[in-house]
C-alpha cells in the first residue's frame, strides 16, 4: 500500500466543525494516533506476524509481533546519523517488554499513553527489514462490544470460555503493537498464531496453515491471509468451535466458504447460513468479484453482534432474521422487509468490498465503509423482492437519520463522523442512482470502484471524483451537501395562477447546490436541473411531490 505523507506541525489542534455549529479540541494523543507523524512517514508496513496467548482466568495476554517493513525514505537515517525513530502504537495498560532487530535489543520509550518510540538501527532502502516486539499485560476489556472496543472475555451458554476482540475506531493497538493507522496496511498480508488450552479452538483470518499441540496442555492455531488487511480486522476467536465448509461458484471461480460456530449451535447455523450464497451472489453482481478469493470467505460466531473482520466475518445475530436488539429482532427500516433476511450476514459481509477491499485512509472518511454497506441492504432487498421493495427499505431507514453533525469528521485526529454515515449515506447513494437513471451504468460505477481501488486505501475525493467522472455528472455539490453539512436540501415550489406551470428552486443548501432530479409520470421520465434560482416546468403532470420524496432524501415545501 502506498502511504500519503502529511506534515503536521502542531500536536494540539483546535478545529472548527464543517457546519460551523461547534468547536472541538483535540490533543497531542489524538494527533499522534490519527496522523502521519515523522516517525510513521519514513516506513511502510509489509507484513505482520502476530502471536498471542490469552489467559482467561486473569484476563491477561502475552505475545509478540514481527513487523516486516520497507524504508521508503531511508534518508531519515542520514538526518539522525546513527539511528532513526519508529512510532509504534500499543495502548496501556499493555507493556512492551523488548524489541529486537537483527538479534540486537533496541531501546524504546513511551512518549504518550498509547505511543512508543523505538530507536531503529540504520538500514538501506529495502523490503527485508523487520523488528520483533514482545509485549504483555491486561488489555482494555470491551464492556459492550462491538460499540466499545477491547478484548472480550465471555462464557458461552455452557459456561466455557469464549474470547475475541472488537477494536474498530479504538484501534488494533488495544491488543497488539502495530502502526495503528488505516492508511498503511500490510501489503503482504499477515499471520496470527493463537495459543489456547487444548479444550478450545482458535479461529483467525484467512486460512488455517498449521495446528501444533504443545507440551503444556495448549495448542497453537496459525492462520494466515495473503492479501492486505486493515489492522482492526485481524482478530482471534477462541471458543468451543466446530466447522463445516462449502463452495460458491463465483465470478472468479471457486470461492471457499467456511463456517465456525459453537458446537451446540451447529444445526441452527447450518439452516440460517443458507442465506450466504444468494447474498454473496448479489454482492458480486453489484460490487464486483469477492475481493479475497485467495483467503476465502468465512463466517465466525462471535460473542458480540458482528463486525467486518476480513475473511473472518464476525456473526452474533442469534441465527434469526432482522437485526438483534436485546432479546428481540427488529427491522431497521420499519417496513417489515428487514425481517425477511439476516442483517448481520448481509451488512458485515458487504464490508469485504467497502471497508476491507476499499479502505479509507483516515477514520474521518468512514462513510466510504458504512454508506456503501448500508446501501447494499437496499440492493439485497431489491434482489429478493423487487425494485419497489428495495426503494421502500431505503426510504424507511430515513427515520433513523439524526443530522446531528456532518458525516465526514475532522482529519488527522482519528475521529469518526456522525452515525448518519449509515442511513443518510445510503440514501445519498440511492439518490445518485435515481439521478443517473441507468442501472447498468450505476452498476458499472459500483463495480468500477472496487476494480479501480482494488486492495487500496483511499480518500473521499478519490471516491467522489470517480463516481462523477464515470457518471458524466458532477456530483461534487451533492457530496458537499450530504457529507459535509447537516442541512437537508429543500425543493421549494409554487404553481402559476392558472396551474399550467410550476416554479421550483433549491433552498437550505450549500452555495452552488445543483442536484438534478429525474421526475416520472406514466412510466416516462423527465430530468430537471434545479438551482438556487427560480425555474419553471411547463408539464406539471410530472411534478409529483410524493413521488420525488420517494426517490430523494430532501424536503419539499410549497411556497404560498
Amino acid at each position: 500500500m502506498k502511504i500519503i505523507l502529511l506534515h503536521l506541525t502542531s500536536y494540539i489542534l483546535l478545529l472548527t466543525s464543517l457546519n460551523a455549529q461547534e468547536k472541538k479540541t483535540f490533543t497531542h494523543a489524538d494527533t499522534l494516533r490519527g496522523s502521519i507523524t515523522p516517525e510513521r512517514a519514513w516506513w511502510d508496513v509489509l507484513r505482520y506476524d502476530i502471536t498471542v496467548k490469552p489467559n482467561y482466568e486473569n484476563k491477561t495476554i502475552e505475545g509478540k509481533n514481527t513487523i516486516s517493513f520497507s524504508a521508503i525514505n531511508p534518508s531519515v537515517f542520514a538526518n539522525y546519523a546513527e539511528e532513526a525513530y519508529m512510532q509504534i502504537d500499543l495502548q496501556l495498560p499493555l507493556i512492551i517488554d523488548s524489541v529486537i532487530q537483527n538479534h540486537e535489543l533496541l531501546s524504546f520509550n513511551k512518549i504518550d499513553s498509547n505511543v512508543w518510540i523505538i530507536s531503529i538501527k540504520p538500514i538501506q532502502k529495502s523490503n527485508n527489514c523487520s523488528i520483533t516486539i514482545y509485549y504483555h499485560g491486561k488489555p482494555r476489556e470491551a464492556i459492550k462490544p462491538p460499540w466499545d472496543g477491547g478484548w472480550i472475555w465471555k462464557k458461552d451458554y455452557l459456561g466455557r470460555p469464549w474470547m475475541s476482540v472488537a477494536c474498530q475506531g479504538l484501534g488494533a493497538s488495544v491488543w497488539y503493537p502495530c502502526k495503528d493507522i488505516q492508511s498503511d496496511e500490510p501489503d503482504n498480508g499477515a499471520s496470527l498464531s493463537v495459543i489456547v488450552p487444548d479444550t478450545l479452538v482458535a479461529v483467525g483470518n484467512g486460512r488455517l496453515t498449521s495446528t501444533q499441540k504443545n507440551n503444556d496442555g495448549t495448542t497453537t492455531y496459525k492462520w494466515e491471509v495473503k492479501n492486505p488487511i486493515n489492522n482492526y480486522n485481524i482478530i482471534p476467536y477462541i471458543g468451543k468451535y466446530v466447522n463445516w465448509s462449502d463452495t460458491l461458484h463465483g465470478e472468479k471461480g471457486k470461492l471457499d466458504l467456511n463456517y465456525w460456530v459453537l458446537d451446540y449451535d451447529l444445526d441452527s447455523a447450518k439452516k440460517q447460513f443458507d442465506q450466504v450464497k444468494p447474498m454473496l451472489h448479489n454482492l458480486e453482481h453489484w460490487y464486483g468479484p469477492y475481493p479475497f478469493y485467495e483467503d476465502g470467505y468465512k463466517l465466525v460466531q462471535s460473542p458480540h453482534l458482528g463486525m467486518e473482520h476480513q475473511s473472518a466475518v464476525a456473526y452474533g445475530n442469534g441465527f434469526h432474521n432482522g437485526y438483534r436488539y436485546g432479546k428481540t429482532w427488529i427491522d431497521l427500516s420499519g417496513t417489515g422487509l428487514g425481517l425477511k433476511w439476516d442483517f448481520i450476514i448481509e451488512h458485515e459481509s458487504s464490508h469485504e468490498w467497502f471497508g476491507n477491499n476499499i479502505t479509507s485512509k483516515d477514520l474521518a472518511d468512514m462513510w466510504i465503509h458504512e454508506s456503501f454497506a448500508n446501501y447494499s441492504e437496499t440492493l439485497y432487498t431489491e434482489s429478493l423482492f423487487g425494485k419497489d421493495s428495495g426503494n421502500a427499505y431505503n426510504v424507511g431507514t430515513r427515520k433513523r437519520i439524526s443530522n446531528d453533525e456532518p458525516i465526514i469528521a475532522h482529519y488527522g485526529v482519528n475521529e469518526e463522523g456522525s452515525g448518519d454515515m449509515y442511513y443518510k449515506g445510503g440514501n445519498m447513494l440511492q439518490a445518485i442512482r435515481h439521478i443517473i437513471n441507468n442501472d447498468e451504468k450505476w452498476r458499472s460505477i459500483l463495480r468500477g470502484l472496487n476494480k479501480t481501488f482494488y486492495h487500496q486505501t483511499v480518500t473521499t475525493k478519490q471516491i467522489e471524483n470517480c463516481i462523477s467522472k464515470n457518471a458524466g455528472i458532477d456530483f461534487s455539490k451533492v457530496f458537499d451537501q450530504y457529507l459535509r453539512t447537516t442541512q437537508i436540501p429543500q425543493l421549494s415550489y409554487y404553481y402559476a395562477a392558472d396551474k399550467k406551470k410550476v416554479y421550483y428552486r433549491w433552498d437550505s443548501c450549500v452555495t452552488g447546490f445543483n442536484m438534478q432530479l429525474v421526475l416520472w409520470h406514466n412510466n416516462k421520465s423527465m430530468r430537471i436541473y434545479p438551482t438556487q434560482q427560480w425555474k419553471s416546468l411547463n408539464d406539471v403532470s410530472f411534478f409529483d411531490a410524493d413521488g420525488i420524496l420517494k426517490n430523494y432524501y430532501i424536503k419539499i415545501k410549497e411556497v404560498k
